[in-house]
């Protein structure tokens, strides 16, 4: 007869043998890693900014996204599955960002939308880095702050202007 003991330890050993190896492991960590610098990297602009979606929460959208794409990888999902999964996902943050979006009836104006939009991408960035597409994830992040530097730059200039 087995010990109970020996029972309970096989079976939590088997409940996290998901990382059965380091290489399990490393890959893990550098995918969910990179999204959660790339989506601290969009966050801190939009901090400098002083907007409301800061570092925190692109990480958070960032890491997350990762997580959903990493996590069926691991599971062996089909490609339709991913799809899916990809399609929730894209819909769950679009309801996030609207969360960023605030309209001002007084002044008749609409702000956050660039927040959204960044928090979409975060989430993109995420996708790319959790699917091991390290390069877009970082050359996606790098076209945003292009943009997001460009457009204040454009935008300073009007103000110079009038």
């Amino acid at each position: 007869m087995t010990n109970w003991w020996q029972v309970v330890w096989g079976t939590a050993r088997a409940e996290f043998s998901d990382l059965g190896s380091a290489a399990d492991v490393t890959q893990v960590l550098m995918r969910l890693g990179l999204a959660l610098i790339l989506g601290g990297i969009l966050g801190f602009e939009r901090e400098m900014s002083r907007r409301d979606a800061g570092m925190r929460t692109h990480m958070m959208v960032s890491v997350g996204a990762a997580l959903f794409v990493v996590v069926p990888l691991q599971a062996g999902f089909s490609q339709d599955n991913m799809s899916r999964v990809l399609q929730g996902l894209v819909s769950g943050v679009g309801f996030l960002g609207a969360g960023a979006i605030i309209k001002l009836s007084a002044e008749r104006e609409v702000r956050g939308l660039t927040t959204a939009a960044s928090l979409w991408l975060s989430a993109g960035v995420g996708v790319a880095a959790g699917l091991g597409r390290e390069a877009t994830a970082i050359l996606s992040v790098a076209i945003a702050l292009a943009i997001l530097s460009s457009a204040r730059l454009f935008k300073s200039r009007e103000g110079e202007e009038k």
